[in-house]
């Protein structure tokens, strides 16, 4: 169980249902899936307030455009911040503080029990297209690439700034549920370093729950995670090579089996991005006091845009994606509350 008081540094994903390798309904008790346990900060009820074009999001308290593609058309990174520069100068709806959104602000928006959008049921915004919108966070691994979130399925991963894609501002400071995404230095679509100030990028602004300091602590066989508030195995490599998406399950319960109770379990795609450190890559993580770090992790949370696939982060780079069940494409990393 988590320490009383303590609340969780990731969102819940939203997912309600579980499904089997070929991705059929099943009942959750004892199938070690996401939705058994159904961890992190919770949505509240009525979710989103729609206040004239603007959506507050009463769980991050940032506030959106209701208007999903506000600008009508594809545009590059730098032409993303520069129709956000004017939407300021106009004030735009009575503001002046719309700013593009990182990339973990941007994720929260994200439910993954739905698709087509990958928004949470019932949501009031409009003319959004099952396509890639703009974050401000540079990719560490190629920085003239930025990370950007695919509103269809929910894919998350970067491409060239110079490449056209959506842009969905908001509005709104750091918010308390959301931590920051580590990155601190700004890149043009060139890759090359810039004065943060004025750009509006990511690094300008810093925004979200600041990380603790140290944010890990080793304790013994596992590394406490004061962020999240998880505890990882210090080992990140369970089954010593690939696994399929059963087997990478049937791995954390013959530990917990081992271990006499049901400690650990298969980590759910936010407790694994809650991980990332946007301004690293190979792997992607704060510093590397883990042993045996591999390329790519399973998640517990199925894909339903096909529930014959997961969710997994590519920890090599930082990426949210996907793989099919059967296959033995990712490792395996137990995560569990501390005790």
């Amino acid at each position: 169980m988590r320490c009383t008081g303590e609340i969780p540094g990731y969102l819940w994903s939203g997912q309600l249902s579980c499904h089997d390798t070929d991705g059929q309904l099943i009942a959750c008790e004892g199938s070690g899936q996401d939705a058994e346990f159904q961890l992190g900060v919770p949505w509240p009820e009525n979710r989103f307030q729609v206040e004239g074009g603007v959506v507050r999001d009463r769980l991050t308290n940032l506030v959106w455009l209701r208007d999903a593609n506000i600008a009508g058309f594809q545009l590059t990174w730098q032409e993303a911040f520069d129709y956000v520069h004017e939407m300021n100068r106009v004030s735009h709806l009575g503001f002046d503080d719309w700013r593009v959104p990182n990339r973990r602000e941007l994720y929260s928006l994200l439910s993954f029990q739905t698709c087509r959008p990958a928004l949470p049921e019932g949501h009031p915004f409009r003319n959004i297209f099952p396509s890639w919108y703009w974050t401000s966070t540079t990719a560490a691994i190629i920085p003239s690439h930025a990370w950007y979130i695919h509103m269809e399925g929910a894919r998350m991963f970067y491409g060239g700034k110079d490449q056209s894609f959506l842009l969905w501002p908001l509005r709104g400071g750091a918010s308390n549920v959301l931590p920051a995404s580590g990155q601190k230095q700004c890149y043009d679509h060139e890759g090359k370093r810039i004065d943060c100030i004025g750009s509006g990028h990511d690094g300008e602004f810093q925004y979200g729950a600041v990380w603790p300091e140290p944010r890990f602590h080793v304790e013994s066989e596992t590394i406490y995670d004061r962020m999240s508030r998880l505890c990882w195995m210090r080992c990140a490599n369970l089954t010593g090579e690939t696994a399929t998406w059963s087997e990478a399950l049937s791995a954390i319960d013959y530990l917990n089996h081992k271990h006499g109770c049901r400690r650990w379990r298969l980590p759910c795609i936010n407790e694994l991005e809650s991980l990332v450190d946007c301004s690293q890559w190979g792997p992607a993580l704060p510093r590397r006091q883990f042993e045996q770090i591999r390329e790519s992790y399973w998640s517990s949370t199925t894909s339903l845009f096909e529930p014959d696939w997961a969710w997994a982060l590519y920890l090599e780079k930082g990426a949210v994606g996907v793989g099919q069940k059967s296959g033995r494409h990712f490792h395996v990393w137990p995560v569990c509350d501390r005790a």
